[in-house]
């Protein structure tokens, strides 16, 4: 699973990386602690717009669907399991053609041994910027008015799937991290998604996540760049 990630590339820096065309407004800035529901940075492209514009947005970190009655969802939805993300009337939707990438400097596991709880960094081994696979959706607030603009509520949420190799060694779930190669793919809104497409990113992510590379680290409370410092044992 992904339940804590950073991201500390700011907005200009996503821009030129993924070749962005549109910054939409609000981007959050870096964070070394990001958590479920709080705003984080997304890359997608839009099929309303011919040819598609590839945009930066802000999103909530935890996909709402559009048929969603709530705001707060019941369940958690900061993670989608790849292998059923096609099936899930949560997700099936943004499978389809809403997807998107979702950038990070590392994310944090926990390995749990009875009720101890070791959190790791994990990273790339050559210190880049990572992109997961992600979902995107947007809802609308039927208790907001029409000419409300924070009526639509941009949301997001990261595939997963299970852990090989090392990784393993601490949880047995990691996040999709797609290799630039994909990006395009993986973007296009005018490939209709399905598991198929969802299975094929698996596979190609399984490269890059073998060259990931994670360590210790203390307790991840508060919000900086002393939560990357290791744990000397």
């Amino acid at each position: 699973m992904c339940g804590r990630f950073i991201i500390t590339d700011t907005a200009p820096d996503l821009v030129a990386m993924f070749d962005v065309e549109h910054e939409g407004e609000n981007i959050p800035e870096p964070s070394w602690n990001v958590k479920p529901t709080e705003q984080i940075p997304i890359v997608l492209e839009s099929a309303k717009q011919e040819p598609a514009v590839r945009r930066l947005e802000a999103a909530r970190w935890s996909l709402v669907p559009s048929f969603a009655k709530e705001l707060v969802s019941p369940y958690p939805t900061f993670n989608a399991r790849a292998e059923t993300a096609a099936e899930k009337a949560t997700f099936k939707n943004s499978v389809a053609s809403k997807r998107a990438l979702i950038p990070a400097t590392g994310y944090y596991e926990w390995h749990t041994v009875g009720t101890t709880k070791t959190p790791y960094f994990v990273h790339s081994d050559d210190g880049l910027p990572l992109a997961f696979a992600g979902l995107y959706s947007w809802w609308r607030n039927p208790a907001l008015a029409e000419a409300d603009s924070a009526r639509w509520v941009l949301s997001a949420t990261i595939l997963t799937t299970d852990a090989q190799g090392p990784l393993a060694e601490i949880h047995d779930r990691i996040p999709v991290v797609l290799p630039e190669e994909w990006w395009d793919h993986w973007l296009d809104p005018t490939t209709v998604g399905d598991q198929s497409l969802v299975d094929a990113a698996v596979a190609a992510s399984r490269e890059t996540a073998d060259l990931l590379s994670f360590y210790e680290v203390g307790p991840i409370t508060g919000n900086g760049p002393e939560l990357l410092e290791p744990v000397n044992r």
